[in-house]
Protein backbone atom coordinates (compact mmCIF):
# COMPACT_ATOMS: atom_id res chain seq x y z
CA UNK A 1 0.00 0.00 0.00
CA UNK A 2 1.59 3.29 -1.08
CA UNK A 3 2.26 5.69 2.12
CA UNK A 4 3.00 9.38 1.86
CA UNK A 5 4.42 11.78 4.46
CA UNK A 6 2.41 14.52 5.73
CA UNK A 7 4.11 17.88 5.23
CA UNK A 8 2.84 18.93 8.16
CA UNK A 9 3.81 16.38 10.97
CA UNK A 10 5.55 14.15 8.79
CA UNK A 11 3.66 11.52 9.40
CA UNK A 12 3.79 8.11 7.04
CA UNK A 13 -0.04 7.49 6.41
CA UNK A 14 -1.36 5.39 3.91
CA UNK A 15 -1.52 8.01 0.59
CA UNK A 16 -5.80 7.15 0.04
CA UNK A 17 -6.35 8.84 4.08
CA UNK A 18 -5.11 12.25 2.93
CA UNK A 19 -7.49 15.02 2.80
CA UNK A 20 -7.23 17.86 -0.37
CA UNK A 21 -7.63 21.02 -1.01
CA UNK A 22 -11.58 21.88 -1.85
CA UNK A 23 -13.34 25.05 -2.43
CA UNK A 24 -15.14 24.45 0.39
CA UNK A 25 -12.75 25.03 2.36
CA UNK A 26 -10.47 27.24 0.74
CA UNK A 27 -9.90 29.82 3.84
CA UNK A 28 -8.34 27.25 6.09
CA UNK A 29 -6.03 25.80 2.91
CA UNK A 30 -4.82 29.62 2.27
CA UNK A 31 -3.89 29.70 6.37
CA UNK A 32 -1.74 26.55 5.67
CA UNK A 33 -0.06 27.72 2.64
CA UNK A 34 0.35 31.49 4.61
CA UNK A 35 2.20 29.49 7.60
CA UNK A 36 3.46 26.37 5.70
CA UNK A 37 5.01 28.54 2.55
CA UNK A 38 7.83 25.89 1.44
CA UNK A 39 4.86 23.38 0.24
CA UNK A 40 2.53 23.11 -2.04
CA UNK A 41 0.30 21.13 -0.30
CA UNK A 42 -0.65 19.26 -3.44
CA UNK A 43 -1.38 15.60 -1.91
CA UNK A 44 -2.92 17.19 0.99
CA UNK A 45 -2.21 16.92 4.75
CA UNK A 46 -3.19 13.48 6.86
CA UNK A 47 -6.33 14.26 8.60
CA UNK A 48 -5.13 14.56 11.90
CA UNK A 49 -3.13 17.87 10.94
CA UNK A 50 -6.72 19.58 9.13
CA UNK A 51 -8.82 18.87 11.62
CA UNK A 52 -6.12 20.73 14.20
CA UNK A 53 -6.16 23.39 11.10
CA UNK A 54 -9.58 23.47 10.90
CA UNK A 55 -9.67 24.17 14.68
CA UNK A 56 -6.84 27.05 14.57
CA UNK A 57 -9.24 28.79 11.43
CA UNK A 58 -11.76 28.70 13.37
CA UNK A 59 -10.52 30.26 16.40
CA UNK A 60 -8.41 33.21 14.38
CA UNK A 61 -11.39 34.23 12.85
CA UNK A 62 -13.11 34.63 16.78
CA UNK A 63 -10.37 35.96 18.46
CA UNK A 64 -9.10 38.15 15.81
CA UNK A 65 -10.21 41.18 17.41
CA UNK A 66 -8.89 40.54 20.67
CA UNK A 67 -5.23 40.03 19.43
CA UNK A 68 -4.64 43.11 17.18
CA UNK A 69 -5.97 44.71 13.77
CA UNK A 70 -2.87 45.09 11.88
CA UNK A 71 -2.06 41.62 11.45
CA UNK A 72 1.01 41.69 13.53
CA UNK A 73 -0.56 39.78 16.48
CA UNK A 74 1.73 36.96 18.02
CA UNK A 75 -0.06 33.34 17.72
CA UNK A 76 -0.57 31.74 20.90
CA UNK A 77 1.64 29.15 22.17
CA UNK A 78 -1.10 26.35 21.88
CA UNK A 79 -1.50 26.91 18.36
CA UNK A 80 2.52 26.85 17.78
CA UNK A 81 2.81 23.52 19.87
CA UNK A 82 0.00 22.03 18.62
CA UNK A 83 -1.05 20.85 22.42
CA UNK A 84 -3.63 18.96 23.41
CA UNK A 85 -5.80 20.76 25.47
CA UNK A 86 -7.79 18.01 26.89
CA UNK A 87 -5.26 18.77 29.63
CA UNK A 88 -4.50 21.33 31.13
CA UNK A 89 -2.31 20.79 34.85
CA UNK A 90 -5.58 20.14 36.52
CA UNK A 91 -4.78 18.92 39.60
CA UNK A 92 -0.99 19.41 39.91
CA UNK A 93 1.09 22.23 42.21
CA UNK A 94 3.78 23.70 40.19
CA UNK A 95 6.16 25.55 41.90
CA UNK A 96 7.96 28.79 40.18
CA UNK A 97 11.76 30.10 41.92
CA UNK A 98 12.49 33.92 40.65
CA UNK A 99 13.23 37.27 41.14
CA UNK A 100 9.33 37.88 42.82
CA UNK A 101 5.59 38.12 42.04
CA UNK A 102 2.60 39.44 41.30
CA UNK A 103 -1.07 38.16 41.67
CA UNK A 104 -2.14 38.68 38.05
CA UNK A 105 -5.74 38.51 36.94
CA UNK A 106 -4.26 35.56 34.94
CA UNK A 107 -3.75 33.43 37.94
CA UNK A 108 -6.30 34.17 40.62
CA UNK A 109 -9.72 35.36 38.15
CA UNK A 110 -11.73 33.95 38.17
CA UNK A 111 -9.96 31.50 40.92
CA UNK A 112 -7.27 32.34 42.72
CA UNK A 113 -4.94 29.11 41.50
CA UNK A 114 -1.89 30.51 43.85
CA UNK A 115 -1.75 28.36 47.04
CA UNK A 116 1.77 29.64 48.55
CA UNK A 117 3.61 32.51 48.26
CA UNK A 118 7.17 32.90 50.52
CA UNK A 119 9.80 35.49 49.95
CA UNK A 120 13.07 33.17 50.92
CA UNK A 121 14.25 36.74 52.01
CA UNK A 122 12.34 37.49 54.64
CA UNK A 123 10.90 34.50 55.98
CA UNK A 124 10.21 36.28 59.42
CA UNK A 125 7.62 38.46 58.10
CA UNK A 126 4.08 37.33 58.56
CA UNK A 127 1.73 36.12 56.19
CA UNK A 128 -0.32 38.83 55.87
CA UNK A 129 2.84 41.10 54.68
CA UNK A 130 3.76 38.46 52.06
CA UNK A 131 0.62 38.34 50.56
CA UNK A 132 0.17 42.25 50.19
CA UNK A 133 3.84 42.06 48.75
CA UNK A 134 2.26 40.54 45.81
CA UNK A 135 -0.70 42.37 45.53
CA UNK A 136 0.97 45.39 44.76
CA UNK A 137 3.03 46.03 41.28
CA UNK A 138 6.62 46.90 41.80
CA UNK A 139 9.43 46.13 39.81
CA UNK A 140 11.13 43.11 41.36
CA UNK A 141 8.11 41.27 40.27
CA UNK A 142 8.52 41.58 36.58
CA UNK A 143 10.65 38.78 35.50
CA UNK A 144 8.11 36.61 37.98
CA UNK A 145 5.20 37.73 36.52
CA UNK A 146 6.11 36.75 33.10
CA UNK A 147 7.26 33.06 34.09
CA UNK A 148 4.84 32.13 36.05
CA UNK A 149 1.67 33.69 33.61
CA UNK A 150 3.26 31.43 30.48
CA UNK A 151 3.62 28.42 32.85
CA UNK A 152 0.15 28.78 34.45
CA UNK A 153 -1.78 31.95 33.17
CA UNK A 154 -5.33 31.04 31.89
CA UNK A 155 -5.58 34.71 29.79
CA UNK A 156 -8.28 36.50 31.37
CA UNK A 157 -7.22 39.38 30.32
CA UNK A 158 -6.98 38.52 26.92
CA UNK A 159 -10.23 36.23 26.53
CA UNK A 160 -8.28 32.91 27.05
CA UNK A 161 -6.21 33.82 23.33
CA UNK A 162 -3.09 33.91 25.76
CA UNK A 163 -3.30 30.78 27.96
CA UNK A 164 -0.91 28.77 29.38
CA UNK A 165 -0.91 25.19 28.34
CA UNK A 166 -1.79 24.28 32.13
CA UNK A 167 -4.11 27.18 32.62
CA UNK A 168 -6.47 25.31 35.49
CA UNK A 169 -2.70 24.20 37.55
CA UNK A 170 -2.14 25.77 40.85
CA UNK A 171 0.87 27.98 41.76
CA UNK A 172 3.23 28.20 44.80
CA UNK A 173 5.42 31.28 44.13
CA UNK A 174 9.01 31.05 45.53
CA UNK A 175 11.10 34.51 45.92
CA UNK A 176 14.52 33.80 46.05
CA UNK A 177 16.20 37.49 44.85
CA UNK A 178 15.09 40.82 43.08
CA UNK A 179 15.39 42.27 39.80
CA UNK A 180 19.38 43.41 40.55
CA UNK A 181 20.73 40.29 41.81
CA UNK A 182 19.62 36.15 42.69
CA UNK A 183 22.14 34.85 44.39
CA UNK A 184 24.01 31.27 44.13
CA UNK A 185 22.96 30.25 47.72
CA UNK A 186 19.06 31.76 47.86
CA UNK A 187 18.16 29.52 44.81
CA UNK A 188 19.48 26.84 46.98
CA UNK A 189 17.52 27.54 49.71
CA UNK A 190 14.32 28.05 47.66
CA UNK A 191 14.56 24.66 46.66
CA UNK A 192 15.08 23.35 50.13
CA UNK A 193 11.75 25.34 51.30
CA UNK A 194 9.77 23.57 47.85
CA UNK A 195 11.53 19.91 49.50
CA UNK A 196 10.30 20.88 52.87
CA UNK A 197 6.91 21.70 51.65
CA UNK A 198 6.12 19.24 48.62
CA UNK A 199 3.73 17.25 50.67
CA UNK A 200 1.71 20.29 52.06
CA UNK A 201 1.15 21.64 48.81
CA UNK A 202 1.45 18.47 46.56
CA UNK A 203 3.74 20.09 44.43
CA UNK A 204 5.40 17.95 41.81
CA UNK A 205 6.91 20.62 39.18
CA UNK A 206 9.30 22.95 39.91
CA UNK A 207 10.25 26.11 37.64
CA UNK A 208 13.93 27.39 38.00
CA UNK A 209 14.22 30.60 35.66
CA UNK A 210 17.31 32.08 37.04
CA UNK A 211 20.52 30.75 37.82
CA UNK A 212 23.54 30.28 40.00
CA UNK A 213 26.50 32.52 39.93
CA UNK A 214 29.36 30.18 39.16
CA UNK A 215 30.05 27.03 37.14
CA UNK A 216 30.46 24.06 39.96
CA UNK A 217 30.65 20.35 39.92
CA UNK A 218 27.01 19.17 40.99
CA UNK A 219 29.22 16.37 43.25
CA UNK A 220 30.31 19.13 45.68
CA UNK A 221 28.27 22.45 44.86
CA UNK A 222 25.42 22.81 47.36
CA UNK A 223 22.75 24.35 44.73
CA UNK A 224 22.96 20.79 42.30
CA UNK A 225 22.91 18.74 44.96
CA UNK A 226 19.19 20.44 46.52
CA UNK A 227 17.94 19.99 42.74
CA UNK A 228 18.72 16.42 42.60
CA UNK A 229 17.28 15.85 46.22
CA UNK A 230 14.03 16.99 44.60
CA UNK A 231 14.20 14.91 41.85
CA UNK A 232 14.57 11.91 44.34
CA UNK A 233 11.85 13.08 46.64
CA UNK A 234 9.66 12.93 42.73
CA UNK A 235 9.60 16.42 42.10
CA UNK A 236 10.38 17.07 38.40
CA UNK A 237 12.58 19.46 38.03
CA UNK A 238 12.85 22.42 35.09
CA UNK A 239 15.67 25.04 34.94
CA UNK A 240 16.38 27.51 31.82
CA UNK A 241 19.83 26.77 30.20
CA UNK A 242 20.57 30.42 29.90
CA UNK A 243 20.81 33.07 27.09
CA UNK A 244 24.83 32.85 26.75
CA UNK A 245 24.94 31.02 23.66
CA UNK A 246 26.92 33.59 21.39
CA UNK A 247 29.68 33.91 23.93
CA UNK A 248 32.55 32.03 24.30
CA UNK A 249 32.40 29.23 26.99
CA UNK A 250 28.73 29.13 26.89
CA UNK A 251 28.46 27.75 30.36
CA UNK A 252 25.56 26.59 31.62
CA UNK A 253 25.32 27.38 35.46
CA UNK A 254 23.69 25.50 38.61
CA UNK A 255 20.82 23.97 38.61
CA UNK A 256 20.33 23.70 35.15
CA UNK A 257 24.08 21.88 35.01
CA UNK A 258 22.42 19.32 37.10
CA UNK A 259 21.61 16.11 35.60
CA UNK A 260 18.47 15.39 36.83
CA UNK A 261 17.23 18.55 36.17
CA UNK A 262 15.33 18.88 32.46
CA UNK A 263 17.33 21.93 31.53
CA UNK A 264 15.57 23.71 28.59
CA UNK A 265 17.37 25.46 25.48
CA UNK A 266 16.15 27.72 23.10
CA UNK A 267 14.05 27.58 19.80
CA UNK A 268 13.27 30.64 17.40
CA UNK A 269 9.99 29.24 15.70
CA UNK A 270 9.65 32.91 13.62
CA UNK A 271 6.32 32.81 15.41
CA UNK A 272 4.79 30.39 12.69
CA UNK A 273 3.48 26.62 12.73
CA UNK A 274 6.16 26.11 9.40
CA UNK A 275 8.51 23.59 11.13
CA UNK A 276 10.73 24.59 8.00
CA UNK A 277 11.39 28.12 9.28
CA UNK A 278 12.63 27.17 12.46
CA UNK A 279 16.00 27.80 14.11
CA UNK A 280 17.81 27.86 17.13
CA UNK A 281 17.82 30.80 19.75
CA UNK A 282 20.74 31.76 21.31
CA UNK A 283 20.92 29.78 24.43
CA UNK A 284 23.83 28.53 26.46
CA UNK A 285 24.73 24.73 26.21
CA UNK A 286 26.80 22.09 27.37
CA UNK A 287 29.31 20.28 27.86
CA UNK A 288 28.84 20.86 31.37
CA UNK A 289 32.27 20.78 34.21
CA UNK A 290 31.15 17.31 34.87
CA UNK A 291 31.31 16.51 30.80
CA UNK A 292 27.39 16.16 30.43
CA UNK A 293 25.64 17.47 27.68
CA UNK A 294 22.80 20.29 28.25
CA UNK A 295 20.14 20.86 27.36
CA UNK A 296 18.39 18.12 26.75
CA UNK A 297 15.55 19.83 25.06
CA UNK A 298 14.30 22.98 23.89
CA UNK A 299 11.31 25.53 23.90
CA UNK A 300 10.19 28.19 21.75
CA UNK A 301 11.96 31.32 23.21
CA UNK A 302 11.01 34.52 21.80
CA UNK A 303 7.78 35.74 20.29
CA UNK A 304 6.16 34.87 23.36
CA UNK A 305 3.01 36.09 24.95
CA UNK A 306 3.68 37.68 28.24
CA UNK A 307 1.95 40.10 30.55
CA UNK A 308 2.06 43.79 31.48
CA UNK A 309 3.13 44.39 35.50
CA UNK A 310 -0.03 47.15 35.92
CA UNK A 311 0.62 50.35 36.69
CA UNK A 312 4.29 50.82 35.17
CA UNK A 313 5.30 53.40 32.41
CA UNK A 314 5.35 50.13 30.08
CA UNK A 315 1.89 49.40 31.31
CA UNK A 316 1.11 52.81 30.17
CA UNK A 317 2.36 53.12 27.23
CA UNK A 318 0.91 49.94 25.70
CA UNK A 319 -2.40 51.32 26.64
CA UNK A 320 -2.34 54.44 24.69
CA UNK A 321 -0.76 52.12 21.56
CA UNK A 322 -3.57 49.90 22.21
CA UNK A 323 -6.33 52.76 22.42
CA UNK A 324 -5.04 54.54 19.56
CA UNK A 325 -4.63 51.45 17.34
CA UNK A 326 -8.12 50.76 17.98
CA UNK A 327 -9.73 54.17 17.41
CA UNK A 328 -11.40 56.04 14.70
CA UNK A 329 -9.00 58.74 12.73
CA UNK A 330 -11.19 61.64 13.85
CA UNK A 331 -10.64 60.68 17.46
CA UNK A 332 -6.76 59.88 17.37
CA UNK A 333 -5.30 63.53 18.32
CA UNK A 334 -7.81 64.30 21.01
CA UNK A 335 -6.86 61.02 22.04
CA UNK A 336 -2.97 62.09 21.99
CA UNK A 337 -3.40 65.63 23.01
CA UNK A 338 -5.27 64.26 26.18
CA UNK A 339 -2.35 61.74 27.02
CA UNK A 340 0.54 64.14 26.57
CA UNK A 341 3.82 62.64 28.39
CA UNK A 342 3.05 59.12 27.83
CA UNK A 343 5.06 58.31 24.78
CA UNK A 344 7.18 61.20 23.86
CA UNK A 345 7.62 60.50 20.16
CA UNK A 346 4.14 60.50 19.58
CA UNK A 347 3.75 63.75 21.20
CA UNK A 348 6.24 65.11 18.65
CA UNK A 349 4.14 63.77 15.94
CA UNK A 350 0.63 64.95 16.85
CA UNK A 351 0.33 67.77 14.17
CA UNK A 352 1.30 64.86 11.20
CA UNK A 353 -1.37 63.94 9.25
CA UNK A 354 -3.41 60.75 10.32
CA UNK A 355 -1.87 58.52 7.90
CA UNK A 356 1.76 59.04 9.21
CA UNK A 357 0.16 58.89 12.45
CA UNK A 358 -0.81 55.72 12.33
CA UNK A 359 2.39 54.35 10.53
CA UNK A 360 4.52 55.81 13.64
CA UNK A 361 1.57 53.98 15.85
CA UNK A 362 2.51 50.91 14.11
CA UNK A 363 5.86 51.17 14.27
CA UNK A 364 5.94 51.82 18.30
CA UNK A 365 4.28 48.87 18.58
CA UNK A 366 6.45 46.51 16.97
CA UNK A 367 9.12 48.61 19.12
CA UNK A 368 7.75 48.20 22.44
CA UNK A 369 6.73 44.25 21.43
CA UNK A 370 3.16 45.51 22.63
CA UNK A 371 0.47 43.16 21.21
CA UNK A 372 -2.67 44.60 23.69
CA UNK A 373 -2.79 47.09 26.69
CA UNK A 374 -2.46 44.02 28.70
CA UNK A 375 0.29 41.90 27.04
CA UNK A 376 3.66 42.05 25.11
CA UNK A 377 6.05 39.16 23.75
CA UNK A 378 8.94 38.55 25.23
CA UNK A 379 12.33 36.27 24.72
CA UNK A 380 14.69 34.11 26.40
CA UNK A 381 15.03 30.80 27.85
CA UNK A 382 13.88 32.09 31.19
CA UNK A 383 10.77 31.66 29.33
CA UNK A 384 11.02 28.53 27.59
CA UNK A 385 11.40 26.81 30.71
CA UNK A 386 7.96 27.38 32.37
CA UNK A 387 6.08 26.10 28.44
CA UNK A 388 8.32 22.99 29.37
CA UNK A 389 7.20 22.92 33.09
CA UNK A 390 3.04 23.74 32.04
CA UNK A 391 3.29 20.51 29.81
CA UNK A 392 4.76 18.34 32.59
CA UNK A 393 1.69 19.34 34.12
CA UNK A 394 -0.38 18.30 31.28
CA UNK A 395 1.14 14.52 31.76
CA UNK A 396 0.99 14.23 35.38
CA UNK A 397 -3.01 14.97 34.74
CA UNK A 398 -3.06 12.36 32.41
CA UNK A 399 -1.03 10.08 34.54
CA UNK A 400 -0.24 11.52 38.14
CA UNK A 401 1.56 8.05 38.67
CA UNK A 402 4.40 9.52 36.26
CA UNK A 403 8.25 9.60 38.49
CA UNK A 404 9.92 12.52 37.62
CA UNK A 405 12.37 10.03 35.47
CA UNK A 406 9.58 8.71 33.51
CA UNK A 407 8.44 12.54 32.60
CA UNK A 408 11.87 13.08 31.26
CA UNK A 409 12.24 10.27 29.43
CA UNK A 410 8.80 10.77 27.57
CA UNK A 411 10.05 14.48 26.93
CA UNK A 412 13.19 13.36 25.40
CA UNK A 413 12.03 10.42 23.45
CA UNK A 414 8.95 12.10 21.93
CA UNK A 415 11.25 15.52 21.13
CA UNK A 416 12.02 16.49 17.33
CA UNK A 417 15.13 17.35 16.28
CA UNK A 418 15.52 19.54 13.82
CA UNK A 419 17.57 19.03 10.80
CA UNK A 420 21.39 20.45 9.95
CA UNK A 421 21.87 21.50 14.04
CA UNK A 422 24.44 20.10 16.12
CA UNK A 423 22.99 18.13 18.85
CA UNK A 424 25.07 19.78 21.66
CA UNK A 425 23.05 22.85 20.67
CA UNK A 426 19.36 21.09 20.55
CA UNK A 427 19.74 18.06 22.96
CA UNK A 428 16.96 15.82 22.06
CA UNK A 429 15.06 18.27 20.11
CA UNK A 430 12.23 20.34 20.01
CA UNK A 431 9.37 19.31 22.73
CA UNK A 432 6.70 17.78 21.26
CA UNK A 433 3.75 18.45 24.10
CA UNK A 434 0.81 16.34 22.45
CA UNK A 435 3.26 13.38 21.81
CA UNK A 436 4.86 13.50 25.30
CA UNK A 437 1.37 13.44 27.03
CA UNK A 438 0.70 10.63 24.57
CA UNK A 439 3.54 8.57 25.99
CA UNK A 440 3.00 9.50 29.57
CA UNK A 441 -0.68 8.15 29.14
CA UNK A 442 0.42 5.22 28.07
CA UNK A 443 3.46 4.68 30.73
CA UNK A 444 2.86 1.93 33.44
CA UNK A 445 1.99 3.39 36.71
CA UNK A 446 5.03 1.45 38.53
CA UNK A 447 8.41 3.10 39.22
CA UNK A 448 10.78 2.85 36.39
CA UNK A 449 13.78 0.06 37.24
CA UNK A 450 16.64 2.31 39.03
CA UNK A 451 19.16 0.22 36.63
CA UNK A 452 17.52 1.80 33.55
CA UNK A 453 18.11 5.03 34.93
CA UNK A 454 16.08 7.02 32.84
CA UNK A 455 16.76 10.63 34.04
CA UNK A 456 20.43 10.27 32.55
CA UNK A 457 21.57 10.26 35.86
CA UNK A 458 24.81 9.32 36.61
CA UNK A 459 26.04 6.78 39.00
CA UNK A 460 28.25 7.48 42.12
CA UNK A 461 31.72 7.36 40.00
CA UNK A 462 29.83 9.94 37.59
CA UNK A 463 29.22 7.72 34.89
CA UNK A 464 26.44 7.43 32.51
CA UNK A 465 24.32 3.99 31.66
CA UNK A 466 25.15 4.18 27.64
CA UNK A 467 22.54 1.60 27.31
CA UNK A 468 19.87 3.72 28.17
CA UNK A 469 21.09 6.23 25.50
CA UNK A 470 21.72 3.71 22.93
CA UNK A 471 18.05 2.52 24.12
CA UNK A 472 16.11 6.23 24.16
CA UNK A 473 17.87 7.20 20.65
CA UNK A 474 15.71 3.77 18.82
CA UNK A 475 12.72 4.57 20.86
CA UNK A 476 12.78 8.07 19.52
CA UNK A 477 13.38 7.21 15.78
CA UNK A 478 10.45 4.48 16.31
CA UNK A 479 7.79 6.99 17.73
CA UNK A 480 8.81 9.37 14.46
CA UNK A 481 8.17 6.57 12.08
Amino acid sequence: MARESCPICRRSIPAHRFLLPSEKDAAIWRMLAENYPRHTFAHGVCPSCYETSRRLWRQLNRDRQKIGRDGSWILPLSWRLAVDDRYAGRGVTLASLDSGFYLHPDLVRPENRVVAYVNILRQEVDQQTLWREVSEPNQDAWHGLMTSVIAAGNGFLSGGVYRSLAPQARLVLVKVGSIHRIRHDDIRRGIEWVISHREQYDIRVLNISCGGDYEASYLTDSLSRAAEEAVRRGIVVIAAAGNKGEERGHPVLPPASAPAVITVGGLDDGNQLDWSGYRLYHSSYGPTVDGLQKPEIIAPSIWLPAPILPGTPVARRAALLDQLDRASDERLKAILDANRGIEPELDACIDRPVSELRAEIRRLKRHRHVISAHYQHVDGTSFAAPIVASVVAQMLEANPDLTPQQVKLALIRTARRLPQVSVDRQGWGVINPRAAIARARRAKRSPVRASANPAGIPDERGHLDSDWRAQGEKERRDDHG
